[in-house]
């Protein structure tokens, strides 16, 4: 009988005993990129005080002892899950800017954060939901500082080129990163009208104004 319970009990519909399944052990970096992985998904659902180290080890399989050890605490996994992120979107955005018509590289900065919107929606919403578009302070607010810098440099040539005033670089810069960032964040939800659609409209407000709207705005790049 001892043997017998040992070997398990059969399935009760097919008689046979099911096959235990091994556990596969991780190594360090693979059990770390699994935790960060695990608390970005719970950081974007519940956000950083909504989310606990438990909750971490638990869909982990691992005892909270683990996530200290690799991470030190709830605020460490957490600061590795937004450096990630902000790094990822600067990235693209960054690369979006490099060279062409200043219209076309208006165009690629729109879909490059509505891309990042559409394609990692956990990792945007944990950039946003502890530190809003709206916000003077916290991480996003940096990172959209950090863009808007890259994006004055682009403009003072254009308007040095065109004989405007390249001192007004810095608010141009701003005011096109602000408007792109707010929609992009408004579409995380939206989600309609479709990414090119909504580019094409942000691109036609800051290319065109308000008095000379197009009918119906499409990107010139597609």
């Amino acid at each position: 009988m001892v043997a017998a319970r040992r070997r398990g009990k059969r399935d009760a519909a097919t008689g046979v005993r099911p096959t235990p399944v091994a556990r596969v052990r991780m190594t360090g970096t693979e059990r770390r990129q699994q935790l960060v992985h695990i608390a970005r998904e719970l950081f974007a659902e519940k956000g950083f005080d909504g989310t606990s180290i438990e909750e971490i080890a638990h869909r982990a399989n691992v005892s909270k002892p683990v996530v200290y050890e690799h991470f030190g605490g709830k605020e460490g996994i957490y600061a590795v899950v937004v450096d990630r992120e902000t790094q990822a979107l600067l990235d693209r955005m960054v690369s979006s800017l490099d060279g062409g018509h200043p219209r076309a590289m208006l165009e690629q900065a729109a879909m490059a954060l509505l891309s990042y919107v559409e394609e990692e929606q956990d990792g945007f919403r944990i950039l946003v939901r502890d530190s809003p578009v709206a916000s003077a302070t916290g991480t996003f607010s940096t990172l959209l500082n950090d863009i808007a810098g890259q994006v004055e440099h682009i403009l003072g040539r254009q308007f040095a080129a065109r004989g405007y005033d390249d001192k007004l670089a810095a608010l141009y810069a701003q005011a096109l990163v602000g408007m792109v960032a707010l929609t992009g964040q408004w579409w995380l939800d939206a989600r309609k009208p479709k990414r090119d659609e909504v580019a094409a409209h942000l691109v036609n407000l800051a290319w065109n104004g308000l008095s000379h709207l197009e009918h119906k705005p499409r990107l010139r790049l597609s």
